[in-house]
């Protein structure tokens, strides 16, 4: 199952964390969180680097320039993370191949 970056997942995260388990189900989701409350794996932006951003991004409007003058931002730090414990409860084994290109192995 793959769980997009939605508001309506997001406030059912735990919910569809628990869901996914009860059927064993693997699922994917955007956001690293979501792995650390117990989901598989995710790959998608970073939430420290997009917070980064913001900050560079407010301190230039303090600093006098124009919203509007200021080039559109996106994500470019990508993090891929897999809950290990996760994968065991539900039968899989992820190769060490896989393992090795994670970002980040919760245990």
């Amino acid at each position: 199952m793959l769980v997009g970056a939605d508001a309506v997942f997001a406030t059912w995260r735990d919910h569809l964390i628990v869901l996914a388990a009860r059927y064993a189900i693997p699922a994917i989701f955007e956001l690293r969180e979501s792995v650390a409350a117990g989901g598989l794996m995710s790959y998608g932006p970073s939430l420290s680097d997009a917070y980064r951003l913001v900050g560079l991004y407010t301190g230039q409007i303090l600093k006098g320039a124009k919203p509007a003058d200021l080039p559109v931002l996106q994500s470019t730090k990508f993090e891929f993370v897999i809950n290990v414990k996760t994968a065991k409860s539900l039968g899989l084994t992820i190769p060490p191949d896989v393992l090795s290109i994670a970002d980040e192995v919760i245990e």
